[in-house]
């Protein structure tokens, strides 16, 4: 077991260093109902999570000061994985060592798997239904606007110069024409942003991040856990290796005994196997994810594209990360594969597994490399891979913008190759009119009136359904 206590807690209140003494006052029954209220409140995607935690955590509770906040969360973009789950983690363990952290990254995703694991078996039972079929017509027509917000949104903050600019606009051609790899486009970005960051280049410069709440800065001193780096959150090498370890095991064990038992054929060892990869190479949080997950899932058979947007709309209208769409995507892969299984038993067996190879490395990316980020605060070289990795993220997003786009307003869609240059084509005549009006819809509420996303998405979801019993 891991030792919870593994060093002595953090240093005495106000500005003292964190590695005094300090007792910050806040209880673990205090955090555990706070991160519940977190988990119950994040809705709206990563953006939206986020800005709640920064509500609660910095302006609210005060626990943690504003600097120390946004150097987490430029860690946790760096990180493969949803970023703001992994930020709940972080902050748990700086609060409440490794018990903190794990419960603050398990709150933050159980409220999420358990609302979409029954929204996938109404799905599955009775998605083929008319006014449950209407019902997700109406919510990935939705989702398309949601996702045209997202690149939107995240390239105003991200793009705020001409490098940034042309960081996203290679990304997207090398993506969207040239189908080059995620990772390798991720790993490209990062090497230049550090680089840029190190040799002190302005446009690699600090400022682009998330915008925190208006109204006066909480400083670090100021709040609850001070300045200082807590004593249980210094650099601790054999620590960091014997739970990553741990972890590792945890993570890796269940997928190396399906792939023993069962073989590479078997659809419990290729869900393990490639949400284990994806994992580790999905830089950029959830709507980098599904640009690579929209690509692998093709191969398998596994969902048809527009049933990746059914996925989405379940995500986005539930709390939790929207990185969740994946525990969808394996439901359904068993649920339609299921050997010897009872469909309904193998669906709810592979979205257990989905989830665990893909939460079990966000613990381990935070508890081995938190104790050493923590002295890089301030570190030039590290904001500027992070910056040119979120510049490339935008180009991702608005690659995934387009495919989901063309399978949502059109029946039919066609790939046309030229040499290594690979475009999808839709067929004009095969365009969904209903389609198009509810996208249109769903944009003008979002831009035009400002209308929440959930809001959104439910209105559209209700049109959706209205239309298709008009239609019979």
């Amino acid at each position: 077991m891991v030792d919870m206590t593994e060093n002595a807690p953090a240093g005495q209140a106000g500005k003292k260093d964190a590695g005094e003494g300090h007792h910050h006052g806040v209880s673990f029954g205090e955090a555990f109902r706070v991160w519940l209220r977190v988990a119950a409140l994040s809705f709206g995607g990563p953006a939206g999570q986020i800005a709640v935690m920064h509500r609660i955590i910095v302006d609210e509770k005060r626990w943690i000061g504003e600097h120390r906040f946004l150097h987490a969360l430029n860690y946790c973009m760096l990180l493969p994985g949803p970023e703001a789950q992994q930020l709940a983690v972080y902050i748990g363990w700086l609060m409440h060592r490794t018990l903190g952290g794990l419960v603050a990254g398990v709150l933050f995703v159980l409220p999420g798997f358990l609302s979409i694991l029954g929204l996938s078996y109404i799905y599955a039972a009775y998605g083929s239904i008319g006014i449950v079929a209407g019902l997700f017509f109406g919510l990935k027509a939705a989702v398309l606007a949601v996702v045209v917000q997202a690149v939107i949104r995240i390239g105003s903050r991200a793009l705020r110069n001409r490098v940034m600019l042309a960081i996203a606009a290679v990304a997207f051609v090398a993506i969207f024409f040239f189908h080059v790899p995620f990772p390798l486009i991720v790993l490209a970005a990062g090497i230049g942003g550090f680089l840029g960051g190190q040799s002190g280049l302005a446009a690699f410069s600090p400022g682009g991040g998330h915008k925190a709440a208006s109204g006066a800065v909480l400083s670090d001193a100021e709040s609850a856990l001070g300045e200082g780096i807590p004593a249980h959150a210094r650099a601790n090498l054999a620590w960091s290796l014997r739970i990553s370890a741990i972890l590792l095991a945890l993570w890796l064990a269940p997928v190396a005994a399906l792939y023993a038992f069962f073989g590479q054929g078997d659809v419990f060892s290729q869900i393990g196997l490639f949400f284990s990869k994806m994992a580790v190479v999905t830089f950029g949080g959830a709507y980098a994810a599904l640009a690579y997950v929209a690509q692998a899932v093709q191969h398998f058979g596994w969902l048809k594209p527009g049933e990746m947007l059914d996925g989405l709309g379940m995500a986005e209208t539930t709390p939790g990360p929207l990185i969740m769409v994946l525990q969808f995507v394996g439901f359904m892969a068993a649920f339609r594969n299921p050997g010897s299984l009872d469909p309904m038993l193998a669906a709810t067996l592979a979205a257990i597994l989905t989830t665990w190879v893909t939460f079990v490395p966000c613990f381990l990316w935070i508890f081995l490399g938190a104790p050493f980020i923590e002295k890089l605060r301030g570190n030039v070289a590290l904001a500027g891979a992070m910056s040119a990795i979120t510049a490339a993220v935008v180009g991702v997003i608005l690659n995934l913008a387009i495919w989901f786009g063309l399978h949502t307003l059109f029946a039919e869609v066609a790939q046309v190759s030229f040499g290594n240059l690979r475009l999808d084509i839709p067929e004009l005549q095969s365009a969904v009119p209903a389609a198009i009006a509810l996208s249109a819809a769903a944009a003008i509420a979002l831009f035009r009136f400002k209308t929440s996303v959930i809001t959104t998405l439910f209105g559209c979801a209700i049109a959706g359904m209205l239309w298709t019993l008009a239609m019979n």
